[in-house]
């Protein structure tokens, strides 16, 4: 067995370490111990050179990996960047059908857009039921103290 094969999942069994950088690490392990042991050897019916070239092709989708994961930030900052602004522009239509006189804050374009209508909201005063316990319900609350 390998040193790193212990952390590998059954299907990957050969020489694949923990993680794509741990893979790398080793390839460039195996690749420089070959180079300056026995670069005139072939192992596994490869030479040096052919196996520089199955570790540059690792190597190339490893770059394109990092190229798109750039990508992918860059595009989710341009989507931020847009969302801010829709957002900003979406505040300004519902407050301007709030305050068209033939929508306003209690029509169904206003409820369609998802908020709720005024006529429809509550005061949002409550009271709690039982909280005070005294024959006087409306004496004030008093706190025991020293």
């Amino acid at each position: 067995m390998c040193p790193w094969e212990h952390a590998l999942p059954e299907r990957n069994s050969a020489i694949m370490p923990d993680g794509p950088q741990a893979v790398a690490a080793k390839f460039g392990k195996v690749l420089a111990a070959w180079e300056t042991l026995r670069s005139g050897k072939s192992f596994a019916r490869l030479t040096l050179a052919q196996f520089r070239a199955v570790i540059q092709s690792a190597s190339d989708v490893r770059e394109e990996i990092k190229t798109l994961e750039n990508q992918l930030l860059a595009a989710q900052d341009r989507r931020a960047a847009a969302d801010r602004e829709a957002t900003r522009r979406a505040l300004q239509v519902v407050n301007s059908v709030k305050g068209d006189p033939a929508e306003g804050e209690d029509g169904e374009l206003y409820e369609a857009m998802g908020y709720v209508r005024k006529s429809a909201r509550q005061s949002g005063l409550t009271r709690k039921k039982g909280a005070t316990t005294g024959a006087n319900k409306n004496a004030p609350l008093v706190h025991g103290g020293a």
